[in-house]
């Protein structure tokens, strides 16, 4: 049986010894195999890099999403470059060929309505591609938690459950997980400032960060947290990936 195909944009990160590669961690594709029983078709970072010029006059957008069902926008150990928000520059790990094709691919998903589902760096891409802004690091701003994890410990324990959020009555996640209240992993610097315009506020952390948000009329769901890791041994995780497959299918 012809599985739904969902398109998952690359990072490009430096290989020792083989310089830049385009590349998903393992994580992501599993959920979206395995959890939304979709098949992932990758699309490469289109922006200019170290060894290739760019391709954006080669790859037309609208041809790449008519080959799919959906499009899954998995996090990353990059940041979103602080100009694309209007703050200065700052210290951090950045991926400029993955933004310059993630946010013209943000634009033709929406005028599309192609179901969307996001987490982590995603959910930071889709707030700042509807106007919105961030913070550039959660933990310098007074009132919020230090959102990092530790990276002296071992990968599984840097996942492991580190705090609550508040989900939002009557909203779209509400109906997923069917909890007022769940406890996530929290794995991120940037966070949510300005939300973008006509994004809808699905949770929150016990500081006020938004942890997830929706758009109304279609299906468009971003986290802020990594449901993909381990996510079959997560209930939460199950029904988020479930769900995403089932808005795929028209279900």
């Amino acid at each position: 049986m012809n599985r739904p195909r969902v398109l998952v944009p690359c990072d490009v990160k430096p290989v020792p010894g083989g310089g830049p590669f385009h590349c998903v961690g393992e994580k992501y594709l599993n959920a979206v195999v395995h959890g939304a029983d979709c098949m992932p078709l990758l699309m490469p970072a289109l922006g200019e890099g170290d060894e290739m010029e760019s391709f954006e006059s080669h790859f037309n957008i609208d041809d790449m999403l008519d080959l799919v069902d959906g499009v899954f926008l998995p996090g990353s150990a990059s940041n979103v470059h602080p100009k694309r928000y209007g703050k200065p520059h700052r210290h951090m790990s950045l991926d400029e060929q993955r933004d310059e094709s993630v946010f013209p691919l943000i634009d033709k998903v929406l005028e599309r309505k192609i179901p969307l589902f996001a987490v982590c760096r995603g959910h930071q891409e889709l707030n700042v591609a509807l106007g919105g802004t961030l913070h550039a690091g959660v933990q310098d701003v007074p009132g919020y938690h230090d959102h990092r994890e530790d990276s002296t410990l071992p990968r599984d324990q840097q996942y492991a459950d580190a705090h609550d959020v508040l989900i939002t009555p009557g909203g779209m996640l509400a109906r997923i997980v069917g909890s007022a209240r769940v406890r996530v992993n929290s794995l991120h610097a940037q966070g949510i400032d300005q939300l973008g315009r006509g994004l809808v506020v699905e949770a929150r952390a016990e500081d006020g960060l938004i942890e997830a948000v929706s758009l109304p009329d279609q299906w468009v769901l971003s986290v802020q947290w990594h449901p993909e890791w381990c996510f079959s041994d997560n209930p939460v995780s199950v029904r988020l990936f479930a769900a995403f497959g089932e808005a795929i299918r028209g279900k």
